[in-house]
């Protein structure tokens, strides 16, 4: 007589994890801390552009050396970029699911108002379509070129940035997107502090002006280099 297979696996631990409502807000606080720490360092590197067009360049050249010669030639480059990638998908697929479940748990409209969630909150869904937009743009103007206004000369990356932000739409859709970009950090900051177990009624206080804070300033230093271009400090 044949034997019986199952079927009735059990599902792996991971699977369980990303199933659950707490699982996919994990998921989403780690994105958010790995890229916020991207952020930093990307911020920190753009304002290099104050320093001229030879320390600009070098610093680009640098980034695709990092490592070497334990690294091949842009490996490091490729790694952050292939983690990066990893953690938008993850923070943006989770964001997602957790909205779908948010309106089926809510199928009805509420007999009483709820109260009135901050600018940052009712936006945040908005500004996660504006900031994915913008990657794709961004990507396809300053990395591959495909885009880019003004003649793409790879390997000189202050040339390329002045080009962008010598355009309207370029200065238009990077302000727009960083001011998006704030109001994100300013909100996500705090829920991926409640989640991973950060904050607590003592720190709360702390957790939003910190958030406050690195949302102004991440916003400022983006968008310092578009005005330097407009204003011809950068030039």
């Amino acid at each position: 007589m044949a034997l019986a297979t199952r079927t009735d696996r059990r599902p792996s631990m991971a699977r369980t994890v990303w199933d659950s409502t707490v699982g996919k807000k994990t998921v989403m606080a780690v994105s958010g801390v790995i890229m916020l720490l991207y952020l930093v360092a990307h911020v920190i590197g753009n304002l290099k552009i104050f320093f001229g067009p030879e320390e600009f360049n070098h610093y680009g050249h640098w980034l695709r050396t990092v490592g070497e010669p334990f690294m091949h030639y842009e490996w490091t480059l490729w790694l952050i970029r292939v983690v990066l990638a990893a953690a938008v998908v993850a923070h943006a697929v989770s964001a997602y699911q957790l909205s779908r479940r948010d309106i089926k748990a809510r199928p009805s409209k509420y007999v009483h108002g709820k109260p009135r969630a901050s600018y940052a909150t009712r936006t945040m869904r908005w500004g996660g379509i504006i900031l994915g937009l913008f990657i794709v743009w961004h990507v396809l103007d300053l990395t591959t070129g495909t885009v880019h206004s003004g003649g793409f000369q790879p390997g000189h990356p202050y040339q390329n940035v002045v080009d962008t932000f010598s355009t309207w739409y370029g200065d238009v859709i990077y302000i727009v997107a960083m001011l998006a970009l704030g109001l994100h950090i300013r909100h996500g900051f705090w829920s991926a502090a409640q989640t991973l177990g950060v904050g607590s009624r003592a720190r709360d206080r702390a957790l939003k002006t910190i958030a406050d804070v690195l949302a102004l300033l991440l916003t400022a230093g983006f968008i310092a280099v578009p005005v330097g271009v407009m204003t011809g400090v950068v030039s």
